[in-house]
């Protein structure tokens, strides 16, 4: 195979590609360039035109649809480290061969690296070929053919959010690039240059977007608009906190501060100009009962396919389901053997469950006590991390989100269910009599917390491990609102309407409005909105480039030089340690990835991060 500068990796594209279809991994330099065909084969209408955005779409899910794993890169989530291996993945899967552990990971994504910028040459492609038909189409198919455009520019826009995210400057292109010749020696480009095309490529879409959309798993103009917010925002914090990795880049505090102006107006509008609403109106539905499952919040729900086409999800990238080679692999990488042989990759760590704060006092409960099941009087003892009711009153997304011992759901095998399933921690697979009732318990090699996931887990039979259907979020619009309320407070303070909204997501979890303590400040208001988004977007790929953006890594581990972190289980035992003893180069190397030598080896104009030199 051609090796080309920069790698470039994309789904090949051709008249024929479905919406989301089934697709294989090519170079791009070995495709026969569709854009040469005759315009009486293709680039001829507007469906045309829709067919190759469809591949765009098809081409970019990949590189966003697993962002969960992005979480083990923080402190409340584990992402095994075989779970990225080629055997575990997609063939060609952009996450894979990631490190995902809170430590040392920032050199481990020369794919990622590649597969980006496969997106974004996917994404030129239906923007250069679409221009083109602009010129001759008839007046009725213009407007389409500019939301082909738009939307083939938001992607665009999201693909190089996500490069200059992690390596900051970057190479920037907007041509197809056919050949070694169109990228072998372009150079990084400034970060504030990529800033500014990405914020064009987010305003054409806003512009050209329809308030809706058309289709499910299509984009529309609310999911522009939130998307700008969030490259503003992360502009401000940049500028803000500093980002001392990126020597080419220099904060300026003034230019924070517009930034977050200008990210709260993108926010304001997408909260109050489109009608959208939170899942079920953000009602926080029945917490069932203890060590039951039959009924469940609405939060769980919010992550199952019932929610998909839900106004809150702004932006999703949908799933065929089974039978299609598109479903979603969520089950999979959350759930164990006993529900379709799954392998859980990804499991809580035991740090989270004290995140979640008590119904009665809307703050957080007396923390739990590490015990061992063994010891007398460990299912009982108040607080006992082994006594399910330690767990009452707490946080509707607690239970949505995670199971701890005796905890049900339903376990499956050949897409059939074999009835309840309770998680007993380090029980696998063994009998056990539960108020005179006969299971098995949840089979799972994967957990070493003392808890799994019920969030993304299916709660029924008839889809495999890899066969979902669920839309799975990019932008929904609790992150959103939670977003405007970090903007405005940056600027303000404490707001009425920010306030409103935070209380707002957390009467999802059956939470009382924040006490006046909580909001009588910037600092004591920010640290109730980081609150909100690690229980809110748990697992969803927001923690690690939060820390980041934040430069709050140090804070919520140690110092450089430090004695380290260790992460435990519900039984007290100490299971890993992170961050020991390493040194502020270390740190930095976190910070900001490092360029792939490979592609530095293949091209002399392009330089290296500087934590990595």
């Amino acid at each position: 195979m051609k090796r080309a500068y920069l790698k470039i990796v994309v789904i090949a594209s051709c008249a024929t590609l479905l919406f989301f279809s089934n697709s294989c991994t090519h170079d791009l330099l070995e495709q026969s360039p569709t854009v040469d065909l005759p315009s009486a084969a293709f680039w001829n209408t507007e469906a045309d035109a829709t067919t190759a955005l469809m591949g765009a779409y098809s081409s970019i899910r990949p590189l966003f649809d697993r962002d969960y794993y992005f979480d083990g890169q923080a402190e409340y989530t584990r992402v095994r480290g075989t779970s990225t291996t080629s055997g575990n993945l997609r063939l060609g899967d952009a996450y894979n061969g990631g490190n995902y552990n809170p430590n040392g990971y920032g050199s481990s994504f020369d794919k990622m690296y590649s597969y980006l910028y496969g997106g974004v040459n996917r994404a030129n492609y239906v923007i250069e070929n679409v221009k083109k038909m602009l010129p001759t189409a008839k007046a009725s198919s213009v407007p389409g053919l500019e939301t082909v455009i738009g939307e083939a520019r938001l992607l665009r826009g999201m693909v190089y959010f996500r490069l200059i995210s992690m390596w900051g400057d970057v190479p920037y292109f907007t041509k197809i690039a056919y050949s070694d010749a169109d990228v072998a020696t372009l150079s990084r480009v400034p970060i504030a240059q990529i800033k500014d095309s990405i914020m064009a490529d987010f305003t054409y879409a806003i512009d050209k977007l329809p308030a809706k959309a058309s289709a499910a798993g299509r984009a529309a103009k609310p999911a522009a608009l939130a998307f700008r917010g969030k490259l503003q925002l992360y502009w401000a914090c940049w500028n803000k906190n500093g980002w001392p990795e990126l020597d080419t880049f220099k904060p300026d505090p003034a230019a924070a501060i517009d930034a977050y102006k200008a990210a709260a107006a993108d926010f304001n509008a997408v909260i109050n100009n489109y009608g959208l609403t939170l899942f079920r109106n953000g009602d926080p539905g029945d917490w069932g009962t203890m060590g039951n499952a039959d009924v469940l919040p609405n939060y769980f729900y919010l992550f199952m396919p019932v929610a998909n086409n839900d106004p809150e999800l702004i932006m999703a990238f949908t799933h065929g389901g089974t039978g299609t080679n598109q479903g979603e692999e969520l089950m999979r990488d959350f759930a164990g053997r006993s529900h379709e042989g799954s392998q859980c990759w990804v499991s809580p760590r035991y740090e989270i469950a004290d995140r979640y704060q008590s119904t009665i006092t809307g703050d957080f409960a007396t923390p739990l006590i590490p015990t061992n099941p063994t010891s007398a009087g460990a299912r009982t003892k108040p607080n006992s991390a082994v006594n399910p009711a330690s767990y009452a009153n707490r946080d509707y997304r607690m239970k949505s989100s995670i199971m701890w011992d005796y905890e049900m759901s339903v376990g499956m095998v050949s897409l059939a269910s074999t009835g309840w399933c309770p998680f007993i921690y380090k029980s696998w697979a063994a009998s056990v009599v539960i108020n005179g009732v006969s299971y098995l318990t949840y089979n799972t090699d994967g957990c070493n917390s003392g808890y799994v996931f019920r969030k993304f887990l299916r709660n029924y039979a008839g889809q495999g491990r890899s066969d979902g259907n669920y839309s799975y979020p990019v932008m929904r619009l609790a992150d959103v609102y939670l977003m405007y309320a970090e903007a405005t407070n940056e600027v303000n303070g404490p707001q009425a309407d920010a306030i409103a909204l935070v209380n707002k997501v957390r009467h999802r979890g059956n939470l009382p409005a924040l006490a006046a303590s909580k909001t009588g400040d910037k600092a004591s208001f920010f640290s109730a909105i980081e609150q909100e988004r690690i229980v809110e977007l748990f697992a969803e790929g927001q923690r690690s480039f939060d820390l980041r953006r934040w430069r709050a890594i140090e804070r919520v581990w140690c110092p450089p030089y430090g004695l380290g972190v260790w992460r435990i289980d519900t039984n007290g035992a100490n299971q890993s340690q992170y961050f020991v003893n390493m040194s502020e180069l270390s740190y930095q190397q976190c910070y900001i990835f490092r360029i792939p030598p490979s592609e530095r080896n293949r091209n002399p104009n392009l330089t290296q991060n500087k934590p990595w030199l």
